[in-house]
């Protein structure tokens, strides 16, 4: 199965890589509104998340419906865009994205001791993550395994632009120990439940959280430093990164957290159309 699967994302992807942008969009689209209707788990997972953060939908189930169809189709997009990457060129990459607070990532690289970026399930990160590993920031992503063969193939194109992947597994923690003690960037998607974690405040509900950035921040002094990324526009997305969470006295693992959750609140807020949280996460 695993060989089978490999061998389908070989296929499209060599499709996809090689339609202009519009086209594969067009194509990612096609697929999502398929699988939004016909998602017997990731559909109802979603809306159920939305309605929490997006309270006002509670009521009105065309607006709900309307932005989870939206959703899947943002992230068939994200996957359009990943499969594209193989025959990118920076020079074309470079007028899609905006960054903003891009000082504040070289002011936390500038302690010397790697610097942790706290990001929600949003957007495109193997766009930007690209992007910013072309212009020579050292970033690596911890990122979940694929079946079989597949995994090879996702890495190689991920890794295309210079963005290193660690998988997760049990050789993670070493991996991102060292990037962080050659004062690279470690990328953590940290908004949604992978296993044991911590127990926060999320949209006035509890919800557990991976409490890895936090443990990596107090146990080596990586700067920890919240960030989103979204599309704006056809093909052209937006990086914002927040100055690194100032250090207080007393921080725990769990206050430490609390507040990139915080900050992930706002950042959904603004674009729960790309927000994509397919899992279970809150306490019913």
């Amino acid at each position: 199965m695993g060989e089978w699967t490999w061998r389908g994302f070989k296929v499209v992807q060599s499709l996809v890589e090689r339609l202009p942008r519009s086209w594969a969009y067009a194509l990612a689209v096609m697929a999502a509104r398929l699988a939004w209707r016909f998602s017997p788990l990731a559909r109802p997972r979603l809306e159920y998340n939305l309605k929490i953060a997006c309270p006002e939908l509670r009521d009105d189930p065309v607006a709900l419906r309307r932005l989870s169809r939206l959703n899947f189709q943002n992230h068939a997009k994200a996957y359009a865009d990943l499969m594209q990457l193989p025959s990118a060129r920076i020079e074309a990459m470079r007028p899609l994205l905006k960054v903003t607070g891009l000082e504040n990532l070289d002011a936390a690289r500038s302690h010397g001791r790697g610097v942790i970026m706290a990001v929600p399930h949003m957007g495109s990160w193997d766009m930007a993550g690209s992007y910013a590993g072309a212009l020579g920031y050292r970033i690596s992503a911890v990122a979940e395994r694929f079946p079989g063969s597949l995994n090879d193939a996702v890495v190689a194109t991920r890794e295309r632009f210079g963005l290193n992947v660690i998988t997760v597994g049990r050789a993670a923690v070493r991996g991102i120990n060292e990037a962080l003690a050659a004062n690279h960037v470690v990328a953590l998607l940290c908004d949604l439940e992978q296993g044991p974690g911590l127990s926060v405040n999320f949209f006035g509900r509890r919800a557990t959280v991976p409490g890895g950035p936090a443990a990596f921040a107090l146990k080596t002094g990586a700067a920890l430093l919240p960030a989103c990324q979204y599309a704006t526009a056809a093909g052209r997305y937006h990086v914002h990164l927040d100055p690194a969470l100032a250090a207080h006295e007393g921080d725990t693992k769990e206050t430490l957290m609390q507040r990139v959750i915080g900050r992930f609140e706002d950042f959904i807020k603004e674009r729960p159309d790309q927000w994509y949280a397919f899992r279970p996460m809150f306490s019913r």
